[in-house]
This record gives structure tokens, sequence and C-alpha cells, in this order.
């Protein structure tokens, strides 16, 4: 089993992840990284600078001198890394909720680390294969200033700010105490927005919602929008990579709309496309449309990044890539998920387009989505064996590319085991909402029951 999942390693913070785990991982990672030093941030978890200051004695251990950079999201490490040339280690657990952190690992061109070189990082580890250097040699801290900062300028930089500011457009962002706290307000007031925050004050308690963007949690953004008639509401994740939308009216817009719509801003003819395998039939349509492709990929960051690594060494040009959940990537800007940039993207079709409309031509399908818990590996396996004997039962087409997908024609649905938590994840689509109840009931009866006899 891999350490790292699909967007690196998480867990229950001094249970699940402990100081001692993450100071071996950067040990194992430290003897892969080339000489020189290693930038280490976190996001606004009460346990982030417990396990940066572990990460940081990790990577001394083995010989590396660490750049500390404090509080930042995960981009802003990422566009760090690359102006400096320089790999990094990020302290964070995303979306995950408070209780929980992990850790990210970052190349010296501001990529997350290919699945091949995490491998060799793995058996390192595995193997408390570690090169431990001498007193002597032990790599000295230091911390940095200002990455925040120029993160922000870069982002403002690669957006159409003179589009955006001539709009005079008005925006509520919700970071939701996270690491984005730290940089959307100003970035968003930089691109010559009106900006309103809520959430805004970073605490790793997460007091004000949970760090998941999502529907449910985004209550107090919907309702300051509407008192505000704001044009745009933006929320985050803990470290900022992501970025869901509320129109002007309150409503969230779905995430599979708002990629739908940024990719058809963006696909010219001949481009490829990535997704993953829960991709909405909304993205199959935008890319079909501009005579372009689509490729499938596992779900998470991890796996969509090295298949556009693989494109691109084939000479394939990759407009866009990313998932329904707001992560979404622009390989043009860099090879990795931006919340802020991603809200300056959207903001520039909302300075020609009200919000609603935008995700109005996007409307065509019902998205559902069902989380079912299991206790123990015994429980998971039993689920997943339900799972596949649905899937091999029914009159379908059957993707097995991660989890089992069953198409329909009118619908589909997908199953699968989440990489960051202990819960079986159920998607289902369809153009009305009884039909995408019916097609997500096809694995979801089959997982609860199960729950209900262990």
């Amino acid at each position: 089993m891999h350490v790292f999942g699909s967007s690196g390693v998480r867990g229950v913070a001094n249970e699940e992840v402990t100081p001692a785990d993450v100071l071996e991982i950067a040990q194992a990672a430290g003897s892969v990284f080339e000489d020189g030093p290693v930038a280490v941030a976190r996001d606004t978890r009460t346990s982030g600078e417990m396990l940066a200051n572990a990460a940081a004695s990790g990577l001394a251990s083995v010989g590396h001198d660490v750049w500390l950079l404090g509080e930042v999201p995960t981009p802003a490490l990422q566009a760090y890394c690359e102006r400096a040339g320089t790999p990094g280690v990020m302290i964070t657990a995303s979306h995950n909720p408070p209780a929980y952190n992990g850790v990210k690992l970052v190349g010296p061109d501001g990529v997350e680390l290919s699945r091949s070189t995490l491998d060799r990082i793995e058996e390192r580890l595995a193997a408390t294969d570690f090169e431990t250097v001498g007193w002597a040699e032990v790599g000295q801290a230091e911390r940095i200033d200002g990455a925040d900062d120029d993160y922000v300028d870069g982002v403002v930089a690669a957006i159409d700010r003179e589009t955006i500011a001539a709009a005079d457009l008005t925006v509520v962002v919700d970071p939701g105490h996270g690491a984005g706290c730290h940089t959307s307000p100003q970035f968003l007031r930089k691109l010559g927005c009106t900006v309103h925050t809520v959430n805004a004050q970073p605490d790793g308690h997460f007091p004000g919602r949970d760090p998941e963007p999502v529907d449910q949690h985004l209550g107090d953004l919907q309702e300051y929008v509407r008192s505000t008639d704001a044009d745009l509401g933006i929320a985050h994740d803990g470290d900022a990579d992501r970025a869901i939308f509320v129109d002007e009216t309150g409503a969230t817009i779905n995430g599979d709309a708002a990629l739908a719509a940024l990719v058809e801003a963006t696909v010219e003819p001949g481009d490829t496309v990535v997704s993953a395998v829960n991709a909405s039939q909304r993205l199959v349509d935008v890319v079909d449309a501009a005579d372009a492709d689509l490729t499938l990929t596992r779900i998470g960051s991890t796996y969509l990044i090295s298949r556009i690594r693989e494109l691109q060494a084939d000479g394939e040009t990759v407009s866009a890539a990313g998932e329904g959940n707001g992560g979404i990537i622009f390989p043009g800007y860099r090879i990795a998920r931006d919340g802020a940039y991603s809200a300056g993207t959207f903001l520039e079709l909302v300075a020609d387009e009200p919000a609603s409309e935008i995700a109005a031509r996007f409307d065509d399908y019902v998205n559902v989505r069902r989380t079912v818990e299991y206790d123990d590996e015994g429980e998971r396996s039993t689920m997943l064996d339900a799972i596949e004997t649905a899937a091999n039962g029914a009159v379908a087409d059957l993707d097995t590319t991660d989890g089992w997908r069953l198409e329909y024609g009118d619908g589909w649905v997908l199953a699968r085991p989440s990489g960051t938590e202990p819960v079986i994840r159920i998607y289902g689509e369809a153009r009305t909402e009884q039909r995408a109840e019916e097609l997500l009931s096809v694995f979801g009866d089959a997982v609860e029951q199960v729950g209900e006899t262990a």
C-alpha cells in the first residue's frame, strides 16, 4: 500500500500522523532530494507548526538547510519552489476536518512529485534508509518572509486585471479560516475588486465552517453575497488550492459547471483536457464541442499531474485539467491547483456575464453523492466486495480505472474508496435528480446494507 495517497499523506494529527512519522518522511524525502535547501510551509491547522518543526528536523538531519515560509497556501509554496529552484514540504490536510493534517511533497519545479519519485521515497521510508549526516554537516533553519506577497503578485500578473477592474466587481471571499486568509483578500483587491470577507481570520480550529468548501458549509458566504449584492462569492479549502463559487443570487455553483465554464474559455481545437474518472458529462460536452480530446485518470491531483506530464512529453498541448471539487490546473500558468488563479480566471468570465448565467449554460445534469463510513479494514473489504458484485451484475459499461464506474447512456454512477479518509464515496449523474438517485442506489444500497449488518 502506498504511504502517499492521491494527494499526499493524511490522517488525524498526533494519532495517525505524528511528529515522528513526519520526521521520518522528511528524512526519506531529504535522502532522495538533491543537495541544497528545502522549503517548508504549513496551513493554519493547530498541529501545523508542530509537524513543520518535525519536517525541518528530519531534513536537517540528512544535511539540508531549511527555509521556513510559515503559514501560506500550498500554491504559494509551489510558486516559491519554482522561483527558488528548491523542493518543498507542505504540511496540510487540504479539505479534511480540523483534526487531520498531512504532508505533500513538491519538486524544485514547483510541481507535486511524480509517482515514480514518491515510490523512491517510500522505499527509503520502508527500509528506514536515511542518509543522516554528522554533527558538523546538519542543516540550519532560516525564516523566509514575503512568500505570500510574492505569490499574490505573481497571480495578479497572470490575470487580466484591466478587464476585471473595469467591470467594478464586488466579491465576497471565504477562506474558511485556512491559509487563503493570508493571500486571497489581498489578491482580489489588487485585481480592482471591492472585497468583503467572511471566515477570514486564520484559525486552525475552523470555527466558522468545515474546511471543505461544499454547499452545506457555505451558508455564511451565501448570505453575505446576497446581503452585499456581490457579483461573486469565492470559497477555499484549508490550503487554498481549490476554489468553489457562489453566484450573485447566493446559490453555490456546481463545481463541475464551473470546471466546464473555465475549460470552455481555455480549450482550443486539438488540445487535450485531463480529468478524473468522476468527470461530469458537462465537461465531456464542452471538450467535444471544441474538437478537443479528454483523457481520464484516477481521482486525485497526483494522477492528474502525472498524466499532464506524460501528455506534454508526447508533444500534446494540455490546456486544462481538474475535477469538480474546485481543484483546477492550468498548465500554461503552472502545473498546480491554485484557488486564487482559478478565482481570477472565473472573474474574467464574470466581468462579461453574470455568474448565474454562466452556471445556467451547464445545468443540463444533476449530480448526487453519498459518503459511507467504515470502521475497519474488514468492513471496508466487505463493502468493496458488495460494490464489485453489484457492478458485475449491472447492465452497463464498466470502467475500473479508479473504483467502479457504470455508464448507462443516460447517466453514470461511480463508487470508490477515498484515498484520504475511511469512507466509500459514491457519485451519480443524470439529467434528472430522480434518475441520478436511482443510479446512486445501484452501489449505495449495496454498501449501506453491509454497514447495517456489520
